[in-house]
């Protein structure tokens, strides 16, 4: 059995706009990076859709904040679509937005749908620091959906300076190395040696915005050109977001494309998708050795797919996303784990780049035929998960019609949260850890994650200056999780911690 062509969600059209002028007052703010991504979409899909499109989707832009977004860029392009939307924050928003347009497709409540994305923050940075004021379309005095702070991590957590997503990752990074029975510098070699791989699909990739091929020690190996961000991250091993890039995915029904005359093999089809998220506050996750909802997601894209997949995109913001997810596939670890070029170099609009895999991937299958593709997104600091499957012919309908959300899954297989308690002072096991460095490539602060004999959860700030702690928990050839420390309370109220 199979959809009715009029109702079968397909990819028609993939646009992507790499822009980097030397001088940043001749840059495209990003409406017209979006509007340029949109046109080049519609031309790739064969043209004459753009004044068809009943639905527009916008991933939500951080570099430069508008009101009226979804109508800004319709303005812009001269269309009016019935429905225009404008996104909140988030990495997976790009495959969600995806999954959402098939299935109104399906259902019949659109025809023509597109899903742009576009940021400018290279542009922004050199000219806020060249005193240069971009002539671009006035920024908002009270911007659509703006990132809110306090919606993304808790007052604790800003105390203790583990707040950005590049100070959470390594928690699981380092809570993950022991669970799989690697030293910290074989975690480490496996990271470089899959981020090597993924430097040298950006460099094949005329859209990415660094095309040059690093070796693994190139880089995990911290130098003057490449700091050490967060143990063990380094620059190479961080997602890049100071580019100026835009996307765009055209879609619409299958009987619509073949009516167009566009040809079978240049047509992308939809089979399904899954979503879950974990708690925002990574105090109240379960553990730091996988993510529920990581593993209910890619467990119903296996579901979907019924083989294994033929190629993946797995979101590459920092090394310990991929490595999860390629171990809940069952993948090699020699497995390609992008078809883009990853976040750290192929670069990332922040909110943006799984826009760009899915353009990537498109070209990918038309270029080399597949019946199952993976595309995995993330977003937050492992909290917000969605997976669609792509492939060349059509999928079974009942998998596109399975629920998109499985975080009953998810909550399932999530073992009983620990108690905080952010008074206790004694003796602790290490749960993980967190230290972030200065520009100078020197360690600023950290904190580390522990455990009470009676099982509760604690958070101690570490004493950069303690040579003994430092030493354990950079150590190596042995990971840290599970050594004893000590906890007290400072008369700030806050915890800190050293080892035993």
């Amino acid at each position: 059995m199979s959809l009715p062509p009029d109702r079968t969600p397909v990819i028609i059209g993939v646009g992507e706009i790499t822009h980097r002028p030397a001088d940043p007052a001749s840059a495209l703010e990003p409406l017209e990076l979006m509007a340029q991504a949109v046109r080049s979409a519609d031309e790739d899909a064969g043209g004459g859709f753009l004044a068809r499109i009943d639905s527009l989707d916008v991933i939500n832009i951080v570099s430069w904040r508008y009101d009226r977004v979804a109508q800004r860029l319709a303005e812009r392009l001269g269309i009016v679509p019935p429905r225009a939307v404008y996104g909140q924050v988030g990495g997976e928003t790009p495959m969600a937005r995806l999954n959402e347009a098939a299935l109104r497709i399906m259902n019949g409540n659109s025809v023509v749908a597109v899903i742009s994305g576009g940021e400018a923050m290279h542009a922004v940075s050199k000219a806020r620091a060249a005193g240069i004021t971009l002539p671009w379309t006035p920024p908002a005095k009270v911007p659509e959906n703006p990132i809110i702070a306090s919606e993304h991590v808790t007052p604790l957590a800003i105390r203790h300076g583990i707040m950005q997503p590049v100070h959470i990752y390594p928690l699981y990074e380092n809570a993950t190395t022991p669970a799989w029975g690697l030293t910290p510098a074989q975690a480490l070699a496996e990271s470089g040696a899959a981020y090597a791989a993924i430097s040298a699909v950006a460099a094949a990739n005329p859209h990415a915005w660094n095309r040059k091929a690093f070796s693994a020690d190139e880089i995990t190996t911290a130098g003057s050109d490449n700091r050490m961000i967060a143990w063990p991250y380094t620059k190479r091993m961080v997602a890049n977001n100071t580019v100026n890039q835009a996307a765009a995915v055209l879609m619409t029904s299958l009987a619509v494309a073949r009516a167009a005359g566009i040809p079978e093999h240049r047509i992308i089809h939809i089979h399904g998708g899954a979503s879950a998220a974990e708690p925002m506050d990574y105090l109240e996750r379960d553990q730091y050795v996988h993510s529920v909802a990581q593993d209910a997601v890619l467990e119903q894209a296996m579901r979907i797919a019924g083989k294994p997949f033929d190629r993946v995109e797995l979101y590459s913001c920092f090394p310990t996303v991929p490595k999860m997810a390629r171990r809940t596939l069952g993948l090699d670890a020699s497995a390609p784990l992008s078809v883009t070029g990853g976040l750290s170099f192929a670069g990332t609009g922040l909110n943006c780049y799984m826009l760009h895999a899915a353009a990537a991937m498109v070209r990918s299958l038309r270029d080399k035929p597949a019946d199952q593709a993976l595309l995995y997104g993330q977003g937050g600091y492992v909290t917000k998960h969605h997976a669609l499957v792509v492939g060349c012919s059509p999928g079974v309908p009942a998998m596109l019609m399975l629920p998109v959300n499985v975080q009953a899954a998810a909550e399932a297989a999530r073992i009983e949260v620990p108690h905080f308690d952010g008074g206790y002072a004694g003796q602790a096991r290490l749960e993980t850890f967190s230290v972030v460095y200065d520009r100078d490539g020197a360690p600023s602060h950290g904190s580390v994650i522990g455990r009470t004999p009676e099982t509760d959860r604690v958070m101690g700030r570490i004493d950069i200056g303690d040579a003994d702690t430092m030493a354990a928990l950079l150590a190596m050839d042995r990971s840290p999780v599970g050594l004893e420390g000590r906890v007290s309370v400072d008369d700030d109220g806050l915890q800190r911690w050293h080892m035993a």
